[in-house]
């Protein structure tokens, strides 16, 4: 995905009919008094700090992410879960091409989502909960051949061990696990992340 400097740029380059959508849509937000940003990749409105919508242009569709649209009223019934039991508060509005864009309306959700967020209507993130770090083999035995390797991986975070670890983990192949237990053990000693 190309990453953009300011939203403008992503207007600039956007072709067909999703450019015509895109400048409607823009105009409404601004006239809402939303900051207008870049965040992952696409444009996105702020108010007070907090995401309130996402604006990006697909193949067959414009979507309006609107961050905590779960708690819009939706009476059009326009709003999607997009990503059914991954988002809990995030919904999308879809325009499809030749599809009317009814501005008043797209404002009066525009204008409870920002009503909303004053309001600290949000749902946030849950944080998945995991057990303790499982070191594999490999990474033991390398404890065992390498002295004072353990002690300096006790003094790394709880994510840093679960980094190396879950890297050495996700190979498939023997040969490749054999290297990335090469790549960290220097990771290691210096106390470094790996990404």
């Amino acid at each position: 995905m190309k990453k953009y400097a300011k939203p403008q740029d992503y207007f600039d380059e956007t072709e067909g009919f999703q450019k015509e959508v895109l400048t409607k849509v823009r105009d409404v937000l601004i006239s809402c008094d939303l900051e207008e940003t870049i965040k992952w990749y696409m444009p996105a409105y702020l108010c007070d700090g907090k995401n309130i919508i996402g604006l990006g242009a697909f193949k067959k569709w414009v979507s309006i992410w609107f961050h905590q649209g779960v708690f819009l009223s939706d009476p059009a019934k326009k709003l999607i879960n997009a990503q059914e039991g991954v988002t809990a508060g995030m919904r999308q509005w879809r325009i499809l091409e030749g599809e009317d864009i009814p501005l008043n309306q797209l404002r009066s959700y525009i204008e409870e989502a920002i009503s909303n967020s004053r309001e600290g209507l949000e749902i946030k993130p849950q944080r998945k909960k995991t057990g303790p770090v499982e070191i594999p083999d490999l990474l033991k035995q390398a404890f065992h051949d390498t002295p004072g390797l353990k002690a300096k991986y006790e003094l790394c975070t709880e994510g840093m061990k679960k980094e190396y670890c879950n890297y050495i983990t996700d190979a498939k192949r023997a040969e490749t696990k054999l290297k990335r237990l090469k790549k960290i053990i220097p990771l290691i000693e210096q106390r470094k992340r790996i990404y």
